[in-house]
């Protein structure tokens, strides 16, 4: 986690990732996931030149400085890291260049940022490990995650100085150049009409009266009775959020008087989501037995599928244009510095 601040750095700066799209997920009361789909085609990636198991201990050189294979196979590590699991054997290749890409330009970007004299204070390599440690739910699980990965906090605070200095360079050189108009942000909205569909959604309440898997016969017929009476007490006009509270063995939205919020189709398991959309605002259901038990269910309130309104997602939109801007202008600028400067490859 922490030797990896310098690659967590360059795959912001490279912009090797992917920039997601606004979408009409971000607008929904029910707050669903935002739809990451890229609102425009992305380019064919080329296929990698094979890399051999057998690394020589100098990967490249960019300027006449090294990388290493050791911090090339650290990097990898972070990578790995942040995945969950090592790279699968049929993108090694193409994950292994893109990393040594990326350590490429952070090796420009710090060597630009010395030629320009950049410079970060004490004041502020502090306050970058204030934050680093915040990360930690201790201070002493920080001092073990420095020692297991053998840094000392002299090697910590280089790089947090190094990450500072290179982070200002890419604002000074990038900044003044991203800039996106409205209409741009009109023109998108425009050509992009799937993104900002909002799909039919329910807000619904429930009481659930649990049966454990693999009940038998006794147990199930024991929840169906509890449940039924609490359903009778709803229909003779009992608080439906009262006996949600005191009754529902759902511990999610018991608190809440059984609230779900809103939520679209498909969300829910079949028979819930089935029985909360045939109803009306205000019905409330018979019993509906899922595998998690016996629901009574009130709709609350229902929203038709709509298009979700330029206004309300502008700020998303902006942002994605000025992501992908960003990206484009930083692209640009390595590309620059690559090209007046010599870099060579080793592998």
């Amino acid at each position: 986690m922490l030797r990896a601040l310098s690659l967590i750095l360059v795959l912001a700066l490279t912009a090797c990732s992917k920039t997601s799209s606004p979408a009409a997920g971000t607008a929904t009361p029910a707050g669903q996931p935002a739809d990451t789909a890229s609102g425009a085609a992305a380019p064919k990636e080329p296929d990698a030149k094979p890399v051999a198991a057998q690394l020589p201990e100098v990967v490249a050189k960019v300027n006449g400085e090294s990388i290493a294979k050791a911090e090339f196979e650290k990097a990898v590590q972070a990578v790995e890291s942040q995945n969950g699991g090592p790279v699968p054997p049929d993108q090694r290749d193409r994950v292994l260049r893109g990393v040594l890409d990326q350590l490429i330009g952070y090796k420009l970007l710090i060597q630009e940022s010395k030629s320009r004299k950049l410079a970060a204070s004490d004041a502020d390599v502090d306050a970058r490990l204030s934050q680093i440690k915040a990360q930690f739910p201790s201070e002493e699980a920080f001092k073990q995650t420095m020692d297991q990965q053998k840094i000392t906090l002299d090697q910590l605070k280089t790089d947090a100085r190094t990450e500072i200095v290179v982070t200002r360079l890419v604002q000074e050189e990038i900044g003044p150049k991203v800039s996106v108009k409205s209409e741009q942000v009109d023109d998108f909205y425009k050509k992009n009409p799937d993104k900002f569909q909002q799909p039919e959604s329910v807000r619904a309440s429930h009481i659930l009266i649990r049966v454990p898997e693999g009940a038998d016969a006794a147990a199930k017929a024991k929840a169906k009775t509890k449940a039924e009476g609490i359903l009778k007490d709803v229909k003779a006009g009992k608080d439906f959020a009262t006996l949600a509270k005191a009754n529902s063995e759902d511990p999610g939205s018991a608190p809440n008087g059984g609230d779900l919020n809103f939520f679209p189709r498909g969300q829910m398991v079949p028979a819930f989501d089935q029985a909360a959309f045939a109803m009306k605002s205000g019905e409330v259901s018979n019993l509906v037995e899922t595998q998690f038990g016996f629901h009574i269910i009130k709709v609350t309130d229902k929203q038709p599928a709509k298009t979700v309104p330029l206004d309300q997602v502008r700020p998303q939109i902006q942002q994605y244009l000025e992501g992908q801007a960003r990206q484009e202008q930083t692209q640009a600028f390595l590309a620059s510095l690559k090209s007046k400067g010599k870099v060579e490859i080793f592998i």
